[in-house]
């Protein structure tokens, strides 16, 4: 690269920084810019288009084309050829515009004048902000070193839009992190909630995106990367680590030592970019080809790069993880992904929870649950737009956060959150009532749990008993297998709690989307039906006989209640059971004190439980039919994949009529039987389920005050006739048909 090329770069870029640093409104700052740019560049045109919303680039500047067509000419995501770069995220270099594919001829601008084209989007580490187009009537392609400058000078406006150097003045743009943003993302945990981002991850910001000596600079990237590698050595050498630990952070070392990382970083800096500013500059160019990529592997790696690339840039700046601000009053977390562990340490200080990334059966969701506090997950962009101390509105029911959000929609939102705590008042007053229906039908409610801190709902709820006691919890949350004895402490202060009340523990529930962090991930094309549950239970026995010795001496002669997970065949849950009778002999023997009475249960979440033998219902000691997954598998619906977990209606008449079977071979041998899930929790779907012969629901604490309400206002006989009329007149869903007799019904 000729000397030359780098004093051009910097002196353009220091010329830049001084336009910026001049007061001014945004508008005169960015009509400035173009022509500093084609002046500096020698060309007849140079243009910048941001982004109005997350499809749609308007003309906001312009040194060459129509003045008129500012803040007019718009286009969408992929159109023309601006559009291509803004959806690509590479730059486009062309002698023949017109001639190009994609092309787009807007008369508005005279653009038809200008032959050539080189358009580089202006983005920030994934956050595309717009696009830099320079043009020149004189038919050619542009250099290499042109590009590389215009790149350069693209990734400093991106910065610069973030420090709000174009607010103000009309027709100026809002500064990053300063506008109102809708984010779309899906339902993790239902619940509303208004409060302050907190960021489990604080982004660096970088201040000063131009430096006055590279020399300098390089000297601080070349120590900074020194750094880096050493502190991922020390990982490395630590002896704990198993075999895959080792491989993660071998990519990281791999990518560390890339000599053609730190050359890359090295020839930005003599471009005229700061140490920080080349480090986000290559964050922002691996992300873009890496999002190019086919193979899973590769783009799996990306957030490799992104890990050690926040890592220099908190070494150079001094910003760590704990930047020493306070956390603010009803805080939401906001992170790309967390785990378990790190998000109980928050406890139920947290008013919510957004993740970019996440599942609805991932650990965080499992926890966000058990904590209740409302969970958006897949926002994408939560991460880039939020700051510590933001005003976040939460929506957990229709899966939309709401960041800095205008006085109309925040009172809107306030609205809704008053008419919830009202309701919830209302629902209060029936604690101590029996979900007793018109009819005179007896609906035992009960709740869902996996952490001590849920007991209290217990009592707050008005719930008869915990119908799920999650114990995988215990077991994420760790760092390595739990011992017994502390398991039996657990299990006896959440019996002591439950002060007598019923607590049906579910045994290890893990595999699928739960894995340990000190169990070796299983490679399954699709794990939801693979080695997961009881199977891995019965496969590697000793966790089991574990757990199950640790709940046998908790009870300490108090009654216990064990269900086992995803039983699919009789001889699956006679190996199960049998492992609780002989642990109780083993126990007995040893002079332990034994339970006075043992429940042993299976939950039923794949049909062909159903089609069991009658001598599974007379062996087992109650069903819990497990909605969540019994559900998917009916209808081959994988309640990961957002494309059709919500494509299937659980009041589907086909559905109702598979759980009325269920309900009758139950009721031929006396098992009990149970509903547990989140359908149980939803007062239209708990009233169906009573309707066709559910006697025990089982769901989030929060949901047992409205559907206790709904279930004391109807009458059960009159809800299975609109069923049967449904099915009758051939409805697929007896949905339509429910909600408009209960409008009839009344309150």
């Amino acid at each position: 690269m000729p000397e030359r090329s780098e004093s051009d770069s910097r002196k353009l870029l220091r010329r830049l920084r001084d336009t910026l640093a001049v007061p001014g409104g945004g508008q005169d700052r960015l009509d400035q810019i173009t022509h500093l740019i084609a002046d500096s560049m020698g060309t007849e045109v140079c243009s910048i288009y941001l982004f109005r919303d997350e499809d749609t680039l308007e003309l906001c500047a312009t040194q060459g084309l129509k003045k008129a067509a500012v803040h007019k000419t718009r286009m969408k995501l992929g159109e023309g050829l601006v559009g291509r770069v803004a959806r690509t995220g590479q730059p486009v270099n062309t002698a023949d515009a017109p001639g190009e594919k994609g092309f787009r001829y807007m008369p508005e601008t005279g653009e038809e004048l200008f032959s050539s084209f080189l358009g580089v989007p202006i983005q920030r580490v994934g956050e595309k902000l717009g696009v830099l187009v320079v043009q020149s009537k004189t038919a050619r392609q542009f250099s290499d070193d042109e590009i590389y400058a215009l790149d350069v000078v693209a990734m400093v406006l991106a910065e610069m839009t973030e420090l709000g150097a174009f607010t103000g003045g009309e027709g100026g743009m809002m500064a990053l992190h300063k506008q109102p943003v809708m984010l779309r993302g899906t339902s993790g945990q239902e619940g509303a909630a208004e409060g302050r981002v907190w960021l489990h991850e604080p982004r660096v910001v970088i201040t000063n995106p131009v430096a006055d000596d590279p020399l300098t600079e390089i000297d601080r990237i070349r120590e900074a990367v020194g750094q880096l590698r050493v502190s991922v050595d020390d990982l490395l050498s630590a002896e704990s680590l198993d075999k895959d630990q080792k491989a993660v952070l071998e990519a990281y070392r791999m990518f560390a030592h890339s000599r053609g990382w730190l050359r890359r970083m090295e020839e930005d800096i003599m471009r005229g970019l700061s140490a920080e500013a080349a480090v986000e500059k290559e964050q922002s160019a691996a992300r873009s080809r890496l999002e190019q990529v086919p193979d899973a592997y590769l783009r799996e790696r990306l957030s490799d790069l992104d890990d050690l690339s926040n890592r220099l840039l908190r070494i150079l700046t001094g910003q760590g993880k704990d930047t020493g601000a306070e956390m603010p009053e009803n805080p939401v977390l906001v992170a790309r992904n967390i785990g378990p562990a790190e998000l109980l340490e928050y406890g139920r200080k947290l008013k919510g929870l957004v993740l970019d990334e996440g599942s609805v059966g991932s650990h965080a969701a499992v926890v966000a649950r058990a904590l209740a506090i409302p969970l958006v997950i897949n926002t994408e962009r939560i991460t880039a737009e939020a700051l510590n101390g933001d005003q976040i509105l939460v929506d957990g029911d229709q899966g939309i956060v709401h960041l800095r959000p205008e006085e109309t929609v925040a009172r809107a939102f306030r609205d809704k959150i008053a008419m919830q705590a009202e309701a919830q008042k209302r629902y209060a007053s029936l604690r101590g009532l029996p979900a007793i229906t018109i009819c005179g039908t007896s609906i035992a409610l009960h709740m869902n749990a996996g952490l001590m801190a849920d007991l209290p709902s217990l009592e707050n709820s008005g719930a008869e008993g915990v119908g799920l006691f999650r114990t995988e919890l215990q077991f994420l949350v760790r760092s390595k297998m739990p011992q017994r004895a502390e398991l039996a402490r657990l299990y006896a202060r959440v019996m002591d709690a439950a002060k007598g009340r019923r607590v049906a523990f579910r045994t290890l529930d893990i595999g699928s989307d739960k894995v340990l962090p000190y169990m070796k991930p299983q490679d399954e094309p699709n794990p939801a039906m693979g080695w997961r549950a009881v199977r891995v239970g019965l496969d590697k026995p000793g966790v089991l006989r574990m757990q199950l010795q640790a709940l046998i001496r908790a009870a300490a002669g108090r009654p216990l209640t064990v269900m086992f997970p995803l039983i699919t065949e009789m001889t699956e849950f006679q190996q199960a059971r049998s492992h609780v009778l002989r642990e109780l002999h083993r126990e007995k023997s040893l002079g332990h004190r034994v339970p006075e009475t043992v429940e042993i249960g299976a939950m039923m979440e794949t049909p062909s439980l159903a089609f069991a033998p009658r001598a599974f219902f007379e062996l087992t000691d109650f069903v819990s039919v497990g909605g969540n997954d019994l559900k998917q598998f009916f209808f081959a619906a994988d309640r990961e994949n957002e494309l059709v977990r919500r494509r299937y209606d659980t009041l589907n008449l086909s559905f109702l009529t598979f759980l009325e079977q269920i309900v009758a071979r139950c009721a031929e041998t006396g098992t009990p039987l149970s509903f547990c899930g989140e359908d149980a929790g939803r007062p239209i779907e708990a009233l169906a389920l009573a309707a066709i012969g559910f006697r025990t629901l089982s769901m989030r604490p929060a949901s047992v005050g409205p559907v206790k309400a709904l279930l004391r206002r109807v009458n059960l006989a009159e809800a299975r006739d609109v069923i049967n009329r449904s099915r009758d007149v051939g409805a697929e869903s007896a949905r339509p048909h429910l909600m408009e007799w209960l409008a009839s019904v009344g309150d």
